[in-house]
């Protein structure tokens, strides 16, 4: 028996053993709010690697200090930061898994406490810093905001300069993977939502004025990142606000036929988490997000990775078997359960499929 979720998937130059992901989790966990790195990283990312995985991705990385979106997350701008992640990236590598990293800049999203911590705008006074968005549109806290400023095409080419060196760093770390953030409410679809996006010089309006920041991100990527490893982008489907203009399935089938075009080579698709004004989102069920998802896959033509709700290994077989998506990005039931490749070749009967680590033979 050979199980669709177990067959190997190739992207770019780069075969990945099986179809499941570990999904981008933040963890808010560099002690000494430097972005550096730390042990709890190494286990957390290398635990899900141990657990067969073919792909692990590290958490949304930010590639400037501005970029962050709790002083706590992970950061990627000096060879310091990357020093830090290579023996994270090494061991994933030596357990057969593939390591990628997701890079980011939280925008008006920056700035705040852990959710542990009640997710609160920090100020300058309190450790935080003044925050940059397309325009001046903050986030609705119930508190004082942030201090923002609005993006000059001056900032827009230098984040553009930081995307493009954070690539370099991740291939000096040893990634092999990288994917772009292009969701959730953060800088680069905060650019790409006409909801937050109320600009008017040549990167707000139309749809080709919105885009224009994140293909500028993907053009400055691709110059350094090898042309046979993946690019990836995660996006978010819809913004999920049905008053006035905002982000539609339809703009993101549009949009991810030319990031194909511009090499990207999956796409990571998500919904929602632009606004708190969002309506209509429906109950985080079993596989709430598919859709959008198989939508683009078939529209757009490109490889497609699907998120939301996904916690068992039938589930997660049968949405690759039926060419709903390409592959499965779980992040909660890895949470849960750091071995879950490992469980689902176990319950799926394949179990020929993957090797469990020499070590932990006996339980088998």
């Amino acid at each position: 028996m050979v199980s669709s979720l177990f067959s190997s998937l190739r992207l770019a130059e780069l075969t990945i053993p099986n179809r499941i992901f570990v999904s981008p989790m933040c963890q808010y966990s560099c002690e000494d709010r430097d972005g550096l790195a730390t042990n709890w990283h190494l286990v957390h990312l290398g635990s899900r690697a141990t657990g067969g995985s073919g792909i692990v991705l590290a958490e949304a990385t930010a590639v400037a200090p501005d970029g962050r979106i709790t002083p706590e997350d992970l950061g990627l701008w000096s060879n310091e930061h990357a020093e830090a992640l290579r023996p994270t990236v090494e061991f994933i590598k030596s357990q057969g898994s593939i390591p990628g990293i997701q890079l980011s800049h939280a925008g008006r999203k920056a700035s705040k406490t852990r959710p542990w911590e009640g997710g609160v705008p920090l100020q300058p006074s309190g450790g935080g810093w003044s925050v940059i968005a397309p325009s001046e549109v903050p986030w609705p806290y119930d508190e004082e905001p942030p201090k923002m400023r609005v993006m000059t095409e001056t900032d827009i080419d230098r984040t553009v300069e930081q995307f493009r060196d954070a690539a370099e760093y991740a291939l000096e770390a040893g990634f092999q993977i990288i994917e772009l953030h292009a969701a959730h409410g953060y800088l680069l679809h905060e650019f790409l939502s006409p909801y937050t996006n109320r600009r008017d010089d040549k990167y707000g309006g139309s749809f080709e004025n919105r885009i224009r920041f994140p293909m500028k991100v993907i053009k400055a990527v691709s110059e350094v990142w090898p042309a046979e490893n993946p690019l990836m982008v995660r996006i978010s489907a819809t913004d999920w606000i049905e008053e006035g203009e905002s982000w539609t399935l339809e703009q993101s089938v549009r949009l991810v036929q030319r990031f194909a075009d511009a090499g990207v080579d999956l796409i990571d698709v998500s919904t929602g988490a632009l606004d708190p004004v969002a309506q209509n989102i429906p109950q985080t069920g079993p596989n709430y997000q598919v859709p959008f998802g198989e939508t683009i896959r078939k529209q757009a033509d490109v490889a497609v990775g699907t998120v939301g709700g996904i916690t068992s290994p039938q589930q997660a077989d049968a949405i690759v078997r039926n060419e709903r998506a390409d592959a499965v990005i779980i992040g909660r039931e890895h949470l849960r359960d750091p071995y879950f490749a490992l469980h689902a070749a176990e319950e799926l009967g394949v179990e020929d499929e993957i090797e469990w680590p020499d070590p932990y033979a006996y339980a088998v």
